[in-house]
Order: C-alpha cells, then structure tokens, then sequence
C-alpha cells in the first residue's frame, strides 16, 4: 500500500486520565469543602454520563463551540454531584467548577500511553504525516502542547473547529483534505468499534484497533502490516 498519513483519535488511544474521575472531582470538591467519596463520585459520574445529552451542540465558531462545550461539562458535573449526593452543597459551584474545568485543559490532567511521542517521530522521519480526528472539546490542542506532541501533528480535527463530529464521515475527510491525501492513502488508529474503526473504514480509510499495537518505536511497520490484515478482512 502507498501509505501518506496516519491518523489518530485522541482519548483511549493516544492519551489516558493520570486518575479517575471521582478522584479529581473528589479532590477539587474538598478544595471547596464538600466531601465526597471519588467512588461514590466515579460511580454517579458513570451513571449520569450514560443519560446526559451526548454530546454539545455544533457550532459554526469556534468561541461559540467553546460556549457550548463548557456548559455541557457544567450540566454534566452538576449532575454527577447530584447523582452522588443530593445534599452536597457548594458555596460557589461556579468556583469549583472554573477550577476543575481548566485542569482537565491541560496536561496535568492526561498522560500519554508509552512511547506514544517516540513512534509518533518516527512516522514524521518516515515522511508520513499525522493528523488526529477527535471528538474531544476545544482544549485538546493546549493539551497536546503540554504533553509536547501537538508539534508532531500536521491537523487537529475536532468539532470545535470542523462543525462535524465522529461517526460523521465529514470528521475524516476533513483532515483528508488538510492533509492532501486521498482515503485509501492513509490509515486511522483508534478504540471505539463503531465511532473511530467502523467509521473510517466506511470513509475508505483503513484501521487499526490501538489495543493491536505492541511496540510504538516500530509504529511505521506495525501499521503497515495491521492495515493489511484490515484490509483483507474486509475485501
């Protein structure tokens, strides 16, 4: 195959929470002195986030979309706190709120899974570009800054600044078009079955499950040979 770019979704494949959830949102609640328990916390979270609307609304800019996008995780954390404890009372909910919604805009907040900037270089030395299509909110790019990888990157798709989202098959064309590369040139490495996997391939992209990859410093050949096995499954 003549491979020209790769492409990744963010959460899940590139990066992970340094700690869960009820931890964080524990944490910044004692900030403000209410207690409650992280389990009780990640528990309500992952209850409520299964019944919150899914996702913001698309915006056609990009400071509307931020809007949009913070008052979503406004509604979901109110809404988790609720769920854990309907007697948690904040003094300044808006405080607290401002606080834990700028930590999960920056790195202090994600790690990135192992040798993920190492075998990231080593496409860029391969010539291949690299592009991400995500359905994470507007902060991802200061993210990526902090864990010193958004310069590894040639585009960043996302809602907030494309007006599509995953698994619409404008999301990857997107940054097909700002990559200059063709469906059938370039690969998408992901976690989710139906909303990354499913969707590129339905975009003419190959795909690759991140679960299937071993060794990050061999990305180049590890890629090459997994989206064969993609695409002999599929013909």
């Amino acid at each position: 195959m003549t491979l020209r770019a790769v492409l990744f979704d963010a959460a899940g494949t590139l990066m992970d929470l340094r700690e869960t959830v009820g931890e964080t949102y524990a944490r910044y609640a004692l900030r403000h002195e209410v207690v409650v328990s992280p389990a009780r916390l990640q528990d309500a979270f992952e209850r409520f986030f299964g019944i919150a609307d899914p996702a913001p609304k698309l915006e056609s800019t990009l400071a509307a979309a931020a809007r949009a996008e913070q008052a979503w995780w406004r509604g979901v954390v109110r809404g988790t706190f609720r769920a854990a404890d309907g007697t948690a009372s904040f003094r300044d909910f808006e405080a607290f709120f401002t606080e834990l919604y700028a930590y999960y805009g920056t790195g202090k907040a994600w790690a990135l899974r192992p040798e993920v900037a190492e075998g990231m270089a080593t496409l860029r030395e391969s010539g291949i570009r690299i592009g991400l299509v995500s359905n994470f909110d507007h902060r991802l790019p200061q993210i990526l800054e902090d864990l010193e990888i958004l310069k590894l990157l040639d585009t960043v798709v996302l809602p907030s600044n494309s007006g599509v989202r995953k698994p619409e098959a404008g999301a990857f064309h997107t940054a097909l078009v700002r990559l200059e590369v063709a469906p059938d040139e370039a690969i998408y490495v992901g976690d989710d079955p139906r909303v990354d996997l499913d969707a590129a391939r339905a975009c003419g992209l190959r795909a690759v499950d991140v679960a299937q990859i071993g060794s990050w410093t061999e990305l180049p050949a590890q890629i090459r040979s997994l989206a064969t096995l993609d695409r002999s499954a599929s013909s």
